[in-house]
């Protein structure tokens, strides 16, 4: 007999779904999907010369280049003094970070060009890889 119960509650379930389907469609029966066509993917990128860029290209941005980084303890903070060597999470010669606003948008190798650093981009991340990213 629990059998013949479990069944009425099932047919009642689904009288409640129905019911509820009919209500919010207006009609009776599965709702149908209708196909949708996906055209191919486009460049909709929009190119530097863009008077629509115009007012916003001047804007400066803050770049950060990350070596690495690590954890300490405050009492191992306190302690830093000149000379103090402080082991990161990377291995020496791989690429680093370079950030925008603290968004990732490219990784880099260090160089010297006349008696300063600078970053050589080795890989840039794509701007729908930074918008994916961010979700």
């Amino acid at each position: 007999m629990s059998d013949d119960n479990q069944d009425l509650d099932q047919q009642a379930l689904a009288d409640e779904w129905a019911a509820a389907l009919e209500e919010q469609t207006g009609q009776a029966g599965a709702v149908e999907a209708k196909p949708v066509d996906l055209d191919e993917l486009q460049d909709e990128s929009v190119p530097l010369n863009d008077p629509k860029l115009d007012v916003i290209l001047d804007i400066p941005v803050r770049m950060t280049m990350e070596v690495g980084g690590t954890e300490i303890p405050i009492r191992n903070l306190l302690q830093l003094s000149q000379g103090s060597v402080i082991e990161l999470d990377r291995v020496a010669g791989e690429p680093l970070d370079v950030r925008i606003n603290g968004t990732l948008i490219a990784h880099g190798e260090v160089v010297v060009v006349n008696d300063r650093y600078g970053i050589r981009l080795t890989d840039v991340i794509s701007p729908q890889e930074r918008i994916r990213r961010l979700k």
